[in-house]
């Protein structure tokens, strides 16, 4: 029997083309979205009153550093990931499981690290949390045979190139070829040095290297300057901006990327755990940025860190369509906000409160225990509730 989600008062989309959809039903069945309309009223074994709040995708944090498990030696920390989904988070990209003590750095051992990590992650969603892993750190000495090889065992990422001894865009680009011939995902380091043995990577490193994803382009944690960020925005890469990073120039990504009509191509992460630590509510926080302070339409602001992400990373989740995985948020404004609305929060650099979240269509949580209280919190009338967060 399907679950219904009606009295929604926002519906967002996901799709930076059409942030809003002018809908106040979702029916979910199978873990996907099966309807979108208005005043839907289906046999369902659960029903959810959304009591005029917010329903948007679920969040994908497009740069975390997984190791094994639900937790990072990096900050000692536990359950960084189930955390994180009470921040909204459904979906993580690894960026590279750069954090595992003693990692190998022979071809042999990178390729082992990588293609155990993505097939461990398939088997094993912390909280709920769909985390796509095997992002393996280039070496000198790979040849396209590794590409095939790890491809074929389940690998579709290239962790961030420059974190080992590949950090020039001469030694870059034929490993990238192979990697994209072999359908993987790849990003690139950009700015100063973050961990011991990475390296700089600038503007000519990337466009020679020609990678998918221009990696924490405000610098993760250092900036490269605005003039080399300008001429990435000017390809077709995506840009990552991260909230451990600069955020002054991740507010000049935004402009440089509005005045060139390329908003579509920028997408969110956290880049934690990292030395700036586990910062569970991240991609909200980024978010918050981007609209309050960048005077980004929230409904987009949130697509860079749904729809547009799951584009680059050929992702089912991400949108509010039908057909879709049903991976979503129910938000409000938070308790004494001066907006009205979760939207509305962001615009005033708010964060909103998170009252439910769902992935594949299973309620996951109720009240989240780190965003502070919604004002309006959705209620399950018919079937099994959530347990409540730490408010």
């Amino acid at each position: 029997m399907p679950t219904l989600i009606r009295n929604i008062g926002q519906l967002v989309s996901g799709d930076i083309r059409r942030p809003l959809l002018d809908a106040d039903s979702l029916v979910l069945a199978d873990g996907r979205i099966a309807a979108i309309g208005r005043g839907l009223d289906p046999d369902a074994d659960t029903v959810v009153d959304a009591k005029g709040t917010t329903v948007m995708p679920g969040l994908i944090d497009s740069h975390v550093h997984p190791v094994f498990g639900d937790f990072t030696p990096r900050q000692r920390t536990v359950d960084f990931l189930e955390s994180a989904m009470h921040g909204g988070v459904t979906s993580a990209i690894s960026a590279g499981e750069v954090h595992l003590p003693g990692r190998p750095k022979d071809i042999v051992g990178l390729k082992a690290l990588a293609i155990v990590a993505a097939k461990a992650y398939a088997n094993f969603r912390p909280g709920g949390v769909k985390v796509r892993a095997g992002a393996p750190i280039l070496e000198l000495g790979m040849v396209e045979a590794d590409f095939a090889e790890m491809a074929a065992a389940g690998v579709t990422l290239v962790g961030e190139i420059g974190l080992g001894s590949v950090r020039t865009g001469k030694d870059a680009a034929p490993m990238v070829r192979w990697a994209k011939r072999y359908g993987m995902t790849v990003t690139i380091h950009t700015g100063g040095p973050s961990i011991a043995g990475s390296s700089p990577i600038n503007a000519d490193v990337v466009l020679e290297a020609d990678p998918d994803v221009v990696g924490h382009i405000n610098g993760g944690t250092t900036s490269m300057a605005p003039a080399e960020i300008d001429r990435l925005v000017a390809t077709e890469m995506a840009l990552e901006i991260v909230q451990c990073g600069n955020l002054k120039t991740a507010l000049h990504t935004l402009r440089a990327a509005t005045d060139a009509r390329a908003t579509h191509r920028l997408i969110v992460g956290n880049d934690a755990p990292s030395g700036t630590g586990v910062i569970p509510l991240g991609v909200l926080r980024t978010l918050s940025l981007l609209a309050g302070l960048g005077g980004m339409p929230p409904a987009e602001a949130v697509a860079c860190a749904t729809g547009n992400t799951a584009r680059v990373y050929s992702l089912d989740a991400g949108l509010v369509a039908e057909g879709r995985a049903a991976d979503l948020v129910i938000c409000d404004a938070p308790t004494g906000s001066i907006a009205r609305d979760a939207l509305g929060a962001l615009a005033v650099g708010d964060l909103p409160g998170i009252s439910m979240v769902l992935i594949d269509g299973r309620i996951t949580i109720g009240r989240s225990r780190n965003t502070p209280p919604a004002a309006r919190a959705a209620l399950v009338l018919t079937g099994t509730g959530p347990a409540a967060g730490g408010h």
